[in-house]
């Protein structure tokens, strides 16, 4: 089992159903956890996964993942720092809340023990984009405000970058408190307040941060959004949120994508729709026109004679670009009646109505009708 498609992941073919990733993800969880499976990458195959069930257990992520494809899903695009940062990343289609397997298997009971330098906070940005750049893709650089391990101290909070063990908890970060009631004794423990849980404290406390270890600043940053997204969909950057304690990790900047209306195309999954006015002429006897794509290209759409109004043409590859294969824009047409018309163009009816007067046993009332007319213009 390699690291690819999370169906393969779990050994359950695309249809699987809730109950069958379910019961095929607590069988493969349980082989290769690393407290029981001793073999070479067995911690590496828990993690894929563990985080191809967090996908396919959760319908709208489950969702996107088939409609964006693995590569999109889970490498949606790669983000950057314009100009520095003392860290990298790189944005991933959201799959945040793996959980942990042992809140599955074990109700969450690891023991005490100190609690160690915490992973930094996530953040989360909203971001709007216009159609068009929803179905092409596009590269844009937005400013993100988040803390950074200060430059002065390392991130260490000290001075001289070094630490000691905190005196208060001996290095547990945690605080014990026994208290006796009527009932028994009873244990409490809290964040040691000497060092804030970390059990360890700074040799000199870092004038720059004031001892935190961190520093707020304003970064810009480089995003590609993928074509094929849409509202609702978010991108994980990896490393880009609140900076962690000393030797943790950062968190994780989300961008969750806001796709705005638009005036003459609407979305309808990997196709667009969009309309055409035409004459009656044209839709009786069949033309040729030019047609603007939503990335203001001009392609030219044939009308078939006879077109019946709302009919809806298709242009192959013109819809949303994602996936090696784009969807297609469909073409509504609209026949619209002139509502003023030239001398000639009325003589031009007037011989149409004569022509459909003729038609047959239907239309003889309307033919006498129309000859009237004709007999008083002539007068005229």
């Amino acid at each position: 089992m390699g690291a690819g498609d999370y169906y393969e992941i779990l050994e359950v073919p695309r249809t699987a159903g809730e109950k069958e990733i379910k019961k095929a993800y607590r069988n493969l969880a349980r082989k290769y956890h690393p407290d029981v499976c001793k073999e070479a990458g067995a911690e590496e195959k828990f993690k894929q996964i563990n985080e191809a069930y967090s996908v396919l257990s959760d319908q709208q992520k489950r969702a996107q993942y088939d409609q964006m494809g693995h590569e999109t899903f889970t490498n949606a695009s790669k983000g950057s720092y314009a100009g520095g940062g003392a860290y990298g990343g790189g944005f991933n289609a959201d799959f945040s809340g793996f959980g942990d397997i042992f809140d599955t298997f074990f109700g969450g009971a690891r023991g005490g023990g100190p609690r160690g330098p915490q992973r930094g906070d996530d953040l989360l940005m909203r971001m709007q984009i216009p159609l068009e750049e929803a179905v092409t893709g596009v590269d844009r650089e937005i400013e993100v405000y988040h803390t950074e391990p200060c430059e002065a101290c390392g991130g260490t909070g000290s001075e001289s970058k070094k630490l000691h063990t905190c005196t208060r908890c001996g290095g547990s970060g945690q605080m014990r408190q026994t208290s006796q009631t009527i009932f028994g004794q009873f244990v409490r423990t809290a964040p040691c307040t000497e060092c804030g849980g970390k059990g360890q404290v700074p040799d000199k406390v870092c004038k720059a941060c004031g001892g935190s270890g961190h520093s707020r600043v304003r970064r810009k940053v480089n995003v590609h959004i993928p074509a094929g997204i849409d509202t609702g969909m978010r991108l994980r950057m990896e490393g880009y949120g609140e900076a962690g304690d000393y030797g943790a990790q950062n968190g994780d900047l989300y961008i969750e994508v806001q796709v705005s209306p638009h005036n003459r195309f609407v979305r309808s999954g990997d196709n667009l729709e969009s309309q055409v006015e035409i004459s009656p002429a044209q839709a009786a006897m069949g033309s040729t026109i030019e047609v603007q794509t939503i990335d203001k290209r001009t392609v030219e759409l044939k009308i078939p004679a006879g077109v019946q109004f709302n009919t809806a043409l298709k242009i192959p590859g013109e819809g949303v670009k994602r996936r090696g294969r784009p969807g297609d824009l469909l073409v509504r047409v609209r026949i619209i009646t002139p509502r003023q018309l030239s001398d000639e163009e009325k003589e031009l009816y007037r011989q149409i109505l004569v022509i459909e007067g003729k038609k047959g046993p239907r239309s003889e009332k309307k033919k006498g009708f129309i000859q009237d007319i004709m007999d008083k213009v002539k007068d005229l």
